[in-house]
């Protein structure tokens, strides 16, 4: 049952990606490198807003009811951040704005301000290794602001990723991940695919 410090349980959350035939099998290409026989598509989740709404609504009201709902502004990490951070900051009343890679850096662009001192929630949309977070973060703190923590929808690292500040998850739903030389037999020989956006200027 979910309850007021969760308000999905992980089945729920993932029959929301069933839902949208957002959970696949095979070989995949993680934007960590790390590679997975499971990668959930969360662009097949986003692509209906409805959808979207149920993730991004529970997620806000397990923000609200942390120790870490008194900041200004969410920020994301494009490309995969962008949906989830809005559709998040709507349900909390807070402005959504996000960083870009430029020349393999985040930055903010588009007139995205954020003063010195301001506390900021950065919102993500799955969780690996937490490096997209780590990153967003760096470029926040360059700008003399404050990150009060982290939230996504999926931490498929089930609390092993080091994002550096305080992570609040919707869900743990740890899968495995191993490096591009460690391979199983099984899933070395399927052909293997890159679904993510890392890499994306």
């Amino acid at each position: 049952m979910a309850d007021s410090a969760n308000p999905m349980t992980k089945d729920q959350v993932l029959d929301v990606f069933r839902s949208c035939d957002a959970i696949l099998e095979g070989h995949f290409i993680l934007s960590s490198g790390l590679r997975s026989p499971v990668f959930l598509q969360k662009a097949l989740v986003f692509r209906q807003p409805e959808k979207a709404a149920i993730l991004c609504k529970a997620l806000a009201e397990k923000i609200r009811a942390s120790a870490y709902s008194e900041f200004s502004q969410i920020v994301s990490p494009a490309v995969g951040g962008i949906i989830p951070g809005y559709e998040t900051a709507r349900h909390l009343g807070r402005p959504a704005i996000y960083t870009e890679r430029v020349d393999g850096r985040f930055q903010l662009r588009r007139g995205f301000e954020i003063a010195p001192g301001e506390k900021v929630l950065i919102v993500e949309d799955i969780v690996s290794t937490g490096l997209s977070i780590r990153e967003c973060a760096e470029a926040v703190r360059a700008m003399g602001a404050d990150v009060v923590a982290a939230a996504c929808l999926v931490d498929r690292s089930a609390g092993k990723a080091k994002v550096g500040v305080p992570l609040i998850s919707l869900i743990e739903y740890e899968v495995p991940a191993y490096a591009p030389d460690a391979l199983p037999p099984e899933l070395a020989a399927i052909p293997a695919v890159k679904p993510g956006s890392r890499g994306l200027q």
